[in-house]
């Protein structure tokens, strides 16, 4: 009974010091980064911005955000429709409950994708990020 016992113990006492182990991997890997990011990536954000000097990236990239926010809006005006059509002719309440969620979801969506570009120029010009000077997100 007492080599059971202390078999028991030993496995107890490796399981801890494997987890502890593990539990120190990530800890480590962690600290590894983020003093890379500190010291690695200092010399690259004192450079000039890639995007701002290219010739017509910034527009393309202003031209690709306005393109997707209006496909974003038509798109929510094709599934709300779809979706009220659908609702006329659904008789189960619980179909109606589902349909209701899936219009609140893609307005959700279509609210995100329209303000998402104005908050990107606006907080990232307040902060001093290099694609907020160059590159105008707001859609209208």
């Amino acid at each position: 009974m007492t080599q059971d016992s202390t078999t028991s113990e030993t496995s107890e006492n490796r399981t801890d010091n494997q987890s502890t182990v593990v539990s120190k991997v990530p800890k480590q890997a962690v600290l590894t980064v983020a003093l890379l990011t500190l010291f690695a990536v200092q010399p690259a954000a004192a450079q000039t911005s890639a995007v701002c000097s290219a010739d017509n990236l910034p527009s393309m990239i202003e031209g690709f955000f306005q393109l997707t926010t209006g496909l974003g809006i038509v798109g929510l005006a094709v599934v709300w429709q779809a979706d009220s059509l659908i609702e006329m002719f659904t008789l189960n309440p619980e179909q109606k409950k589902g349909l209701k969620r899936h219009k609140r979801s893609a307005m959700k969506s279509a609210v995100v994708l329209v303000v998402l570009g104005p908050l990107y120029t606006v907080a990232g010009s307040m902060m001093g990020l290099p694609l907020a000077q160059c590159v105008d997100l707001v859609p209208w």
